[in-house]
C-alpha cells in the first residue's frame, strides 16, 4: 500500500500540521523579533539582504561573509548526545549552503555535567566536522552545568546568494530532499547522512551554490524542524508571496506515513524558487546525486499558502492577517 493511501482528509492534514510542534516553534520568532528593533533590511547586487534568512549574509569584498548559529532542545541532546553533536555541524552546514554558500569553519558552546558526560556530544562533532570537511575552531565549554546543553555556529562565504527574500511570482516552487534515509526514532528526524560516504554528502550540498554561481535559482530555503510545509510559508512570508502546493507531487520515501513525513526535518532537504526555463536544468541536476526533486507548486502574490490533495484546494494560511515569524516585509511597513 502507498503512504498516501492511508491519509486522513487535507482538512485534518491542515488542523494537524498548523498544531505541529514544529511550527509552534517558528510562531516563537515572531515574538523575539516584536521584542527587538527592527533592522531595515538592505539591497546588494540585486540581493534583499534582512533577518530572517538561513544565516546572515554580509557583503565582504566580491562576495558575502556567511554567518549562523543553531541551539538544539534539551531533550533531544539528553537522548541522543552523539547525534546532537554531529547534527550541530550538519543543520550549520546546510544553513550555509542553503544560501548558496560554501562552509569555512564552527565553533561550539557547551554546558555538561563533569566527568565523561560530554564526551559522546563531542565524538558527534568531531565525526560531524570530518564527514563535512569543516573545522571546528574553538568554542565555549562549561563543565558544571546540571545537564548537557549545545549551540554551534558557522561561518561561510558565498559568490553568489540564494536567500529568502528573493522569490518571484510564476516561479515553481521546488522541494529537493535526499530519501536515501530513515527515520531517527523517535524523532521525526529524516536521517540521510549517517552512514553515507562523506565525498557523495559533500557533492550532494555542492548542487546549491552551483546553481547560484550558475544563475539558476535566486531563492531558497534549507527545510527545517517546521517541515516542507512550514519551511515553505517561512519563505513565502519573507519574501511577501503566496503559492499553492500539491502534496501529491511531494518527493516521499515509499513506505513512510505521510502526515508524518510533512512534518519531517531531512538531513538533506532543500525549497527553492525556481523560473520556467531554468526548472528542467535545476531538476536534472539533482537527479544526477540522486536527490529527489520536483515541483511541488506556484508561486503568487496572493501572501496566502493554499494546500491541494486528490481534487480538493484548502487555505492553509493567511499570510497578509498572521505572520509566522515575523521577518517579513509586513512587519517593517
Amino acid at each position: 500500500m502507498n503512504a498516501r493511501d492511508s491519509l486522513p482528509t487535507l482538512a485534518q492534514i491542515i488542523e494537524t500540521l498548523r498544531a505541529s510542534r514544529g511550527i509552534a516553534h517558528k510562531r516563537d520568532i515572531d515574538a523575539v523579533m516584536q521584542a527587538l528593533p527592527p533592522a531595515p533590511a538592505m539591497q546588494h547586487q540585486g540581493h534583499t539582504l534582512a533577518v530572517g534568512d538561513d544565516c546572515a549574509a554580509i557583503p565582504d569584498g566580491d562576495g558575502y561573509l556567511l554567518f549562523a548559529i543553531e541551539g538544539f532542545l534539551n531533550e533531544f541532546v539528553e537522548q541522543q548526545p552523539w547525534f546532537a553533536g554531529y547534527c550541530g555541524v550538519m543543520v550549520n552546514v546546510s544553513d550555509i549552503y542553503a544560501m548558496g554558500g560554501r562552509p569555512l569553519a564552527v565553533v561550539d558552546a557547551l554546558w555538561s555535567r563533569g566527568g565523561e558526560a560530554a564526551r559522546p556530544i563531542l565524538d558527534g562533532l568531531a565525526e560531524g566536522a570530518r564527514i563535512y570537511g569543516v573545522p571546528l575552531v574553538g568554542g565555549h565549554s562549561n563543565r558544571r552545568n546540571d545537564r548537557e546543553q549545545l549551540s554551534v555556529s558557522i561561518i561561510g562565504r558565498a559568490t553568489r546568494l540564494l536567500t529568502s527574500f528573493d522569490a518571484r511570482s510564476g516561479e515553481h516552487l521546488v522541494a529537493a530532499i535526499d530519501l536515501r534515509g530513515r527515520f531517527q526514532e523517535p524523532y521525526a528526524y529524516w536521517n540521510a547522512s549517517t552512514g553515507a560516504p562523506a565525498e557523495r554528502l559533500r557533492g550532494d550540498l555542492e548542487v546549491l551554490p552551483a546553481l547560484a554561481e550558475a544563475g539558476l535559482a535566486r531563492a531558497a530555503k534549507d527545510i527545517s524542524m517546521a517541515g516542507v510545509i512550514g519551511t515553505a510559508l517561512m519563505l513565502l512570508e519573507c519574501s511577501a508571496k503566496g503559492a499553492v502546493i500539491d502534496l501529491e507531487a511531494m518527493p516521499c520515501p515509499p513506505g513512510v506515513d505521510f502526515q508524518r513525513w510533512l512534518s519531517a526535518f531531512p538531513s538533506y532537504g532543500f525549497l527553492l524558487s525556481v523560473a520556467d526555463d531554468d526548472l528542467p536544468e535545476v531538476l536534472a541536476r539533482f537527479a544526477a546525486r540522486g536527490i529527489a526533486a520536483a515541483s511541488i507548486g506556484r508561486i503568487d502574490d496572493s501572501c496566502q499558502l493554499d494546500l491541494c490533495w486528490r481534487g480538493q484546494r484548502l487555505p492553509f494560511w493567511n499570510l497578509a492577517e498572521e505572520a509566522l515569524i515575523g521577518c517579513g516585509p509586513r512587519r517593517e511597513d
